[in-house]
């Protein structure tokens, strides 16, 4: 049965849960982001921004995409040992590389469905993206799972708290705004310099890669600096979300040994 989560005092609670966390939360999200902005820049480096006809920036892209997930992932066990109250060390971080294949697994399949849907429209795609939100949650707790164990799951565990999640994110929009806020301007000034240009026939000298690199290195510091204050409090809040879920839905990741193999899911 639903249950209407309250989103502000879980908010509350979460921040004074964090406020007595061993590791210091913002000094951890800073280091989950800074890594993770390092590997973005990496794949600017060598793809100049696109992959068209060149098969190691795809290859690259790829790659930095996937280790990013393996790094969120050690950022949601950081994150569940603190609502837990237990110690995580900075080197938690890395601990989603002991089961980084079922997580690449999990990446890649969640990716498929969610265009797959989007391909229909714009909301289902929107629907589907909400709907295996709790995915890695599941895998987190029991790396044994299956890929599609851990999407199955997470489809019932949503079930009627779609509404509620999107709330949730909506809660947060200033912040994601705050934070992407010059790097919009920036990709706005580039776009419309290069759409003038063509319209009226004037010079556009775009910047060189080091320089363009250097735009994107404050863009992304900007970044890291504001969610920081935000991305601990927000991780931990979903997780909440995800505790009443499993209870409600009655849907908790279990050992792989006791439960039997599954197919023919309906994703």
């Amino acid at each position: 049965m639903t249950e209407i989560i309250d989103r502000r005092g879980l908010k509350a609670e979460m921040r004074e849960l964090l406020r007595g966390a061993q590791v210091d939360p913002r000094m951890f999200a800073a280091l989950f982001l800074l890594l993770t902005a390092a590997l973005g820049a990496l794949d600017l480096l060598v793809s100049g921004g696109t992959t068209a006809g060149n098969p190691l920036s795809l290859f690259v892209r790829i790659l930095t995409s996937l280790l990013s997930a393996v790094l969120s992932v050690g950022f949601v066990l950081y994150c569940m040992a603190v609502r837990r109250g237990q110690r995580a060390e900075y080197l938690t971080l890395f601990d989603g590389f002991t089961f980084a294949g079922r997580i690449i697994g999990l990446a890649l399949l969640q990716t498929l469905f969610i265009t797959l849907w989007s391909m229909l429209f714009v909301i289902p795609g929107i629907i589907a993206a909400y709907r295996y939100q709790f995915a890695y949650f599941n895998l987190c707790e029991n790396p044994e799972l299956g890929c599609m164990d851990a999407l199955e799951m997470s489809k019932q565990q949503t079930m009627g708290y779609k509404g509620q999640l999107f709330s949730l994110d909506l809660s947060y929009l200033g912040w994601g705004l705050l934070a992407s806020l010059p790097a919009g301007i920036w990709t706005s000034y580039v776009t419309y310099s290069s759409a003038f240009s063509i319209l009226y026939g004037t010079g556009y000298a775009s910047l060189s890669t080091g320089a363009s690199l250097g735009v994107s290195l404050l863009c992304s510091l900007w970044s890291v600096a504001v969610q920081v204050f935000y991305l601990p409090t927000y991780q931990c809040v979903q997780l909440g979300y995800y505790e009443v879920a499993k209870r409600t839905s009655g849907v908790s990741p279990i050992s792989a040994s006791d439960r039997p193999d599954s197919n023919g899911f309906d994703l």
